[in-house]
Order: structure tokens, then C-alpha cells, then sequence
């Protein structure tokens, strides 16, 4: 079956010991994007969980296919953005999705976000949880402040033209996340911001989609004392380099 649109979809699924949620994503990929029939591939990235979440991923491979799940693990926990770049030399689609496997990025969203991206040709779509009627769910209070008071701040000091900087469910056209990518310096959660600032450098064109985020099911959070510090400092980079 050809796509609707004539593209292909990447999917990156960065993972670190997400067994148990991993079937789900999959399931939701496999669902929302074959059953609209869209061409696509999901590409699962394990940096050598110590729960199995890559013999999962492997029992997924032989489940759907070859094609549709690409196993390219690494050796170590190496940081989200070089993560990206390890799939994309992998990846056949042209335009690639960012999301999390820890079911808070439901792929229900997809198919609105590819809509919005033909509709206006945008060079990247960015779902928001703080404009248009997105919201979050499943956090507590003081998550919930931490993570407002983050993207005020960005906003306030960086103005980067996009209502949630500091989300990470998106979709770049290929070669516009190979350039922000090889432009990018920062690490872990201030990687997905610099992305947003370093697209209104390049004047890269930006939609934003309404999404629902939702706490993860299974597993721990990974946001922690040295995450917020670290966040800050890159927060204070980018407003002293741009």
C-alpha cells in the first residue's frame, strides 16, 4: 500500500529499561500509522538496558517484521542527542518522529501532526502541551511547576517562537534535523531546546499541534536534581550565544 502524502515516516524510539512499555508504543505506532496507511519504520535505539527492554525489542522485530522494527542498539547510555543521531544514519524515511517510549507521547497525535505539516509545509512539527488546548496529565504539583516554570523561562529570555520549548514529541523533515543535530551542543533535556532555537536561526519554518502528555505508566522518571541544574546552565548558554 502506497502513503497518503508519497512519505515516509521514521520513527525514533530512544529506550533505557522500558520493557514493559515498549510493546505498548509499538502496538500504538503500528496502529495509528499502518492502519492510516502511512509508510513507516520504527527504529528502536536501547542503549543497553539492563532490564531486557532489547530482547523485547527483538521478540517486536519478529512479530511485525524487519521492516517496520529496526534494532539499532549501542553499547552504553550515551545522552539523547546522540541517540538521534545514531538513528537518522539509519533511517529511510524523510521526515523523522521524536518521541518518548514511556507512553506520555500517545501516537495518536501522528496523523494530525503529518496533516498539519502538508497543510502549511512546514519544516517541523512540534506538539505543544501549553497552547492550542494541550495539557498534561498524571504529574503532581510541584512537577507541574517545575516544568512551567522551565518553559517560561525560556520563553522570557530566549524567545524562540514556539509555545513548549521543552517538549520532545516532534517531526523534522530529515535533512532539517541532520543540520539542527550537527548544530547542537547540549545534552539531555536542554538538547530538545536548543533544537527550537537553533531552527529560528536557521529560519526553519515551525507548525505546533495540540497534545495531550501523560505521566508514564511504567518505570521511573528520569527528571532529577542534576537534570533541573543542568537545564539551567544550558538555558543560560543559549541566552549568552544567541
Amino acid at each position: 500500500m502506497s502513503s497518503p502524502t508519497g512519505n515516509k515516516y521514521t520513527v525514533l524510539l530512544p529506550t533505557y529499561q522500558e520493557r514493559d512499555n515498549l510493546p505498548l508504543i509499538v502496538w500504538l505506532l503500528v496502529k495509528h500509522l499502518g492502519g492510516c496507511g502511512y509508510n513507516y519504520e520504527i527504529i528502536v535505539i536501547d542503549d543497553n538496558s539492563p532490564d531486557g527492554t532489547l530482547e523485547v525489542a527483538k521478540q517486536l522485530q519478529e512479530i511485525y517484521g524487519e521492516d517496520k522494527i529496526v534494532l539499532r542498539p549501542r553499547k552504553a547510555k550515551l545522552g539523547l542527542g546522540t541517540a538521534y543521531v545514531h538513528g537518522v544514519k539509519h533511517a529511510t524515511g524523510n521526515f523523522i518522529i521524536l518521541m518518548d517510549a514511556d507512553l506520555s507521547h500517545h501516537p495518536k497525535f501522528i496523523p494530525e501532526f503529518i496533516k498539519k505539516q502538508s497543510e502549511g509545509n512546514y519544516d517541523i512539527i512540534s506538539g505543544t502541551r501549553y497552547a492550542l488546548g494541550g495539557g498534561v496529565y498524571g504529574w503532581d504539583l510541584m512537577r507541574k511547576l517545575i516544568s512551567r516554570g522551565a518553559n517560561f523561562l525560556a520563553q522570557t529570555l530566549l524567545r524562540p517562537g514556539a509555545s513548549d520549548l521543552t517538549g520532545s514529541f516532534r517531526m523534522y523533515r530529515k535533512d532539517v534535523l541532520e543540520e539542527l543535530v550537527s548544530r547542537c551542543i547540549s545534552k539531555g533535556y536542554v538538547f530538545q531546546m536548543e533544537m527550537i532555537v537553533r531552527a529560528r536561526e536557521c529560519g526553519y519554518t515551525l507548525g505546533e499541534v495540540p497534545i495531550s502528555f501523560v505521566d508514564r505508566l511504567y518505570g521511573e522518571s528520569k527528571l532529577g536534581g542534576m537534570e533541573i541544574v543542568s537545564y539551567a546552565k544550558g538555558l543560560l548558554y543559549l541566552f549568552a550565544t544567541t
